[in-house]
């Protein structure tokens, strides 16, 4: 948290200038300070001023879990990790942001703030930011991702289905929450080995994903605690969070269990952990 849906939010709040924010296309850089040293990743604090002063913002979007401001020369990249929010705000703009650890002002006095509780989340200032972003798999809603594709990443593998598709690898930009809830919709438990998933499964599994994270951008992500502000995902939740309460698609309790170290939220029911077949073809 947050997650594909959260950083789309902020993403587009930055760009287009909704939420209380303004627009970042266009603005120029005037002065940036650090306020928690290891937040900036890359490069060393002294250089932050040489890196960003005098710069001019031409656009901002996302890839996987990261947000990314493209400037003139270079760009900033964030990773919100657990609780991470960014905001830009105006001069007297009134927020609950007690946390932030770094800053930029732009040629209208407004700031980019970055709010993190937990000083978890990290800044990179690169030339490009390809190799920071090598590691990840495809977009969700790349349309050359194709369930046959989609079936050869899972291929082979004997990880559990959930710890695969958070390692970012496969498919970037799930997280704990809607893994859980993409699982839920496709009817998958979380340790099914994810080679054993045949092509209707892995179709029916990328058909979820797609569908439980547009619904997650359509209501500007979840907001479950003091981590994420204005989402309205959390009211549609099917599993998440919502151990001892009935499935929404068959009246069973919804339990919790640890799989790779996650809390994770199922229907035993409807999400029953099949039995490898007996002449050892795919599920």
């Amino acid at each position: 948290m947050p997650e594909l849906p959260e950083v789309e939010t902020i993403a587009r709040n930055l760009r287009e200038g909704t939420a209380g924010c303004f627009a970042l296309p266009g603005r120029r850089i005037t002065a940036a300070a650090l306020e928690w040293p290891r937040t900036l990743a890359q490069p060393l604090p002294d250089a932050l001023e040489t890196r960003l002063l005098g710069q001019r913002v031409t656009d901002v979007s996302r890839r996987g879990k990261y947000l990314l401001v493209k400037l003139e020369q270079g760009w900033m990249v964030f990773h919100l990790r657990m609780s991470g929010f960014v905001a830009a705000e105006l001069p007297g703009t009134a927020n609950n942001l007690r946390h932030v650890r770094f800053r930029v002002t732009f040629d209208n006095d407004g700031q980019l703030l970055f709010d993190d509780p937990r000083k978890f989340g990290r800044v990179w200032l690169l030339d490009s930011p390809d190799e920071l972003l090598a590691p990840l798999g495809p977009e969700p809603f790349d349309p050359q991702l194709t369930p046959a594709v989609f079936r050869e990443r899972l291929q082979g593998s004997q990880s559990a289905i959930k710890p695969l598709l958070l390692g970012q690898r496969v498919i970037a930009g799930l997280g704990n929450i809607y893994t859980d809830e993409t699982l839920h919709t496709a009817g998958i438990h979380p340790l099914q080995p994810a080679g054993s998933l045949g092509l209707n499964r892995s179709e029916s599994l990328l058909r979820s994903i797609r569908a439980v994270l547009g619904e997650g951008i359509r209501r500007n992500g979840a907001s479950i605690d003091w981590v994420y502000r204005g989402g309205g995902y959390q009211l549609a939740f099917r599993v998440y969070g919502q151990t001892g309460k009935a499935c929404p698609v068959c009246g069973t309790t919804i339990i919790k269990l640890v799989v790779g170290q996650r809390g994770t939220h199922i229907c035993p029911a409807c999400q029953v952990l099949d039995e490898p077949a007996a002449d050892g073809r795919e599920q």
